[in-house]
């Protein structure tokens, strides 16, 4: 008999490589994600009668914008920010990462780390969020650094894949 032949995959679920992830079809899924749940906040926040936490990185302001919070409010803002807030930064990371080592094959992989660690960076900011919404814990010192950071990772992403799209549009133009 021959030993069965492990698959390095095993145990890892659907994971995606980074070379999959260069892929059209995975690009227009994770866009269409990215568009809809960004779609999705405004009537969210709306509905509930929220300012959303994620745009502001003045700790003291994070407070008082809680303070005035009902507990339904923070009980809502704490259930959009575990569930839509997870899956966003997850979307919208991987598309500009993907979409930079597509666009950019030779300096991708260092173009590509922004939008990569935007999403830890964002998930961070969800759980500190979120203990300070259930009042479990105050660890909103740390938005004043983690927002920022967020926002300049995030739009570092979204200028290079946009540069990315807007080469590959001119050279398809011109050929």
């Amino acid at each position: 008999k021959k030993p069965a032949q492990k698959n390095p995959r095993l145990g890892h679920g659907p994971m995606l490589t980074s070379q999959e992830l260069t892929k059209p079809p995975i690009l227009w899924g994770l866009l269409c994600a990215t568009i809809a749940m960004t779609a999705t906040f405004p009537p969210l926040a709306q509905h509930f009668d929220l300012t959303l936490l994620d745009g502001i990185s003045s700790p003291q302001l994070a407070r008082e914008t809680i303070a005035g919070f009902s507990a339904h409010q923070r009980i809502a803002h704490a259930w959009i920010t575990a569930t839509l807030d997870v899956a966003y930064p997850l979307a919208y990371g991987f598309l500009f990462a993907g979409a930079t080592r597509r666009f950019f094959p030779r300096a991708g992989k260092y173009l590509a780390l922004p939008p990569l660690l935007v999403i830890p960076v964002d998930l961070f900011e969800g759980l500190i969020q979120i203990l300070a919404l259930l009042a479990m814990a105050d660890w909103l010192a740390l938005k004043a650094a983690v927002t920022p950071l967020k926002l300049v990772l995030l739009a570092s992403g979204l200028v290079t894949t946009v540069a990315g799209c807007g080469i590959w549009a001119y050279r398809r133009l011109r050929s």
